[in-house]
């Protein structure tokens, strides 16, 4: 196929520290948790309709729109996002079982347009995407570290759904690195149960409060939701991270033109 312009939801998903596991289980031991792994993870992906674009060593890229666009491929992302974290949930039970510790891992989804087509050589050509909205999917993906969550979405994935609900909070709005436009993320909510996040529709209401307030520039109120929210749950990590940004503010307010964006400094 030639080269086409499309939109499209691309999905970005990495094991959390891979290098370490890896060393520990030995390569043999490797393989067998990667296959077990990626097999759990794939076929979520095609059930929804996504193409699995590679693997790039234990990371997953996936694009749900290509060749051939629908109406629901962002919500169809979103869906095999949460998914892939129950599967994971899943096969870390199994892994608890017999003595291996859990796997983890990041998500991101970013939807916009991007070129699609074989690329490569004469010799060895793939059906793959390029563009900015790829790069923007990898660049979640890892910022999921920062945040403390498994799956990050863009605005304009959200904007994509069309009116079907999916379950989301508001995260911050961020400018991520050799990019100057700010971009809205949320994490992705339906993937937990009542034992993966205590009290979640009170932690999430008193975050949203503190949100609200932190980019009014009232960090003492908002500090004070932020502290109300890890009462509800305290292993709520966006919660902690903007109770450090308040304290961070309270002691050196930021400049009167301070929009609320956050600039991404890693990759």
């Amino acid at each position: 196929l030639g080269g086409t312009a499309q939109t499209a939801t691309v999905l970005f998903s990495d094991i959390r520290g891979f290098t370490t596991i890896s060393e520990d289980l030995g390569a043999r031991d490797t393989v067998a948790m990667l296959n077990d792994y990626f097999t759990g993870m794939v076929d979520v992906i095609l059930k929804r309709g996504g193409m699995l674009d590679k693997y790039i060593g234990d990371a997953i890229m996936a694009i749900f729109g290509v060749p051939f666009p629908g109406e629901e491929d962002a919500v169809n992302a979103i869906h095999v996002a949460n998914e892939m974290i129950r599967v994971l949930n899943t096969l870390n039970a199994k892994r608890a079982e017999n003595g291996h510790d859990e796997i983890r891992i990041g998500v991101g989804l970013n939807t916009g347009d991007l070129i699609a087509g074989n690329i490569g050589s004469p010799k060895r050509m793939d059906y793959t995407v390029i563009g900015d909205s790829v790069n923007l999917a990898a660049r979640l993906e890892g910022a999921t570290k920062s945040y403390g969550v498994k799956v990050l979405l863009s605005q304009s994935t959200l904007d994509e759904l069309g009116g079907i609900p999916v379950n989301v909070r508001e995260l911050d709005l961020i400018q991520v690195k050799g990019k100057t436009q700010p971009v809205a993320i949320y994490e992705a909510l339906d993937h937990y149960d009542d034992a993966t996040f205590p009290n979640m529709n009170a932690t999430i209401e008193t975050f949203s409060n503190g949100l609200e307030l932190y980019r009014a520039k009232n960090f003492k109120d908002a500090m004070s939701a932020f502290v109300s929210a890890l009462q509800h749950c305290e292993t709520d990590a966006p919660s902690r991270l903007y109770l450090e940004r308040c304290l961070r503010y309270m002691e050196s307010p930021p400049p009167d033109d301070w929009d609320g964006v956050w600039i991404m400094t890693d990759k």
